[in-house]
């Protein structure tokens, strides 16, 4: 499951992973994504905040959130992973060569610096 949650007031979504993501995942963190950006022309940032990735529960999983990172990368301007995982900076280190937004990696308890940094604060 992925909780979803938008600060639409600072333009920023929260991603939390909570068990193996699904494709269904996907679809709803799209929705409440793409209504936002029915009235806004991009998203501030969007923050990854997961202690540990717990994977996806298929390939259509995995299929899905590839789709959801092509139909939304180029209107956000930062990504924050927020997490403690390597996967953190080596998601980091590739998606800065696919995607068109900022990508930094937080430890899973710097949450607040993530926030400042897609608030625009150099960290």
């Amino acid at each position: 499951m992925l909780e979803v949650q938008l600060e639409e007031n600072q333009g920023i979504a929260f991603l939390e992973p909570v068990g193996k993501l699904a494709e269904n995942d996907f679809k709803v963190a799209s929705k409440i994504i793409d209504s936002y950006l029915e009235k806004h022309e991009k998203l501030q940032g969007l923050i990854i905040h997961v202690r540990f990735f717990p994977g996806w529960d298929s390939f259509s999983s995995l299929v899905g959130h590839l789709k959801f990172v092509k139909a939304h990368h180029k209107r956000i301007s930062r990504v924050a992973f927020v997490t403690d995982s390597p996967v953190g900076s080596i998601a980091e280190k590739v998606a800065r060569h696919f995607v068109r937004a900022e990508v930094k990696s937080f430890a899973f308890d710097e949450i607040a610096a993530s926030k400042k940094w897609i608030m625009g604060s150099e960290i």
